[in-house]
């Protein structure tokens, strides 16, 4: 049996590197770090923004694989403990079949050590959903083999509340631009809390990505957001994960 789907078999292979930078996910409630987030980066720090404009329709099989390997076997070597999490963005368009494409993950998992139910995969809602049946399949073979699964960009893409009609994640990260001065927008303030409400009734967890300030974070978590991230609690640190600094052990314990 072979370890890649057809797709990366007849992808083109990459003709550039990279590398991962990890931005942790705070949660206020137990005042523990939960996880990280990897993020692509270039190896000497270029945006992911350079790295993805060099994905093409012919190369996104292979790299949306590199990437998750990447991430897991970097992981694997800075996390402190078994139960932080790791979050990886994965593109549901460069996911050929969902129960081949996800051998080469588990693979990599099983060679560094690191247990399925700490690896969170994310998806954006602002990448335009080709085929929603395709994306119920994935989320339904991740879940079946014990990952994490996420909404990205919650409330700023292209379908919304249709995709948690369709199928529910465990976990929706609150856009950023939802996040950016609630705490002097009432409007922001009313449709967090109808997020909260609706994730309540679901039963999925909620998390806040984006926070720059004090206030913002004071108003998310006064509406029952636990799980935070953003450059006010730590930047993003290359191949590294970044220090806990006086900011940020003011929420962490």
């Amino acid at each position: 049996m072979t370890d890649t789907c057809e797709g990366c078999r007849n992808g083109i292979r990459l003709d550039f590197d990279f590398t991962m930078a990890f931005q942790p996910i705070v949660d206020l409630g137990s005042g523990r770090i939960w996880g990280y987030e990897a993020l692509v980066r270039g190896l000497d720090g270029q945006s992911a923004g350079e790295i993805l404009s060099r994905v093409t329709l012919e190369n996104r099989y292979r790299f949306d694989q590199a990437c998750r390997v990447k991430a897991i076997e970097l992981a694997a070597g800075l996390f402190p403990d078994d139960d932080t999490r790791l979050s990886i963005n994965f593109m549901p368009n460069a996911v050929y079949d969902p129960s081949a494409c996800i051998r080469t993950t588990l693979l990599a998992a099983g060679r560094t050590g690191f247990a399925l139910d700490r690896i969170m995969f994310e998806f954006t809602e602002n990448e335009p959903m080709i085929d929603t049946k395709h994306v119920e399949g994935i989320i339904a073979e991740y879940k079946r083999r014990g990952f994490v699964t996420a909404i990205d960009d919650f409330g700023a893409g292209f379908a919304g509340l249709k995709l948690l009609a369709n199928f529910q994640p465990d976990l929706i990260k609150i856009d950023m631009d939802l996040v950016r001065d609630i705490d002097t927008s009432p409007a922001r303030q009313a449709i967090v809390a109808g997020i909260m409400g609706i994730c309540r009734e679901l039963d999925i967890k909620v998390l806040a990505e984006g926070i720059e300030t004090e206030a913002e974070l004071t108003v998310l978590r006064a509406a029952g957001v636990s799980l935070v991230q953003g450059y006010h609690l730590a930047r993003p640190a290359l191949a590294r994960l970044p220090p806990i600094g006086e900011l940020m052990r003011s929420h962490v314990a």
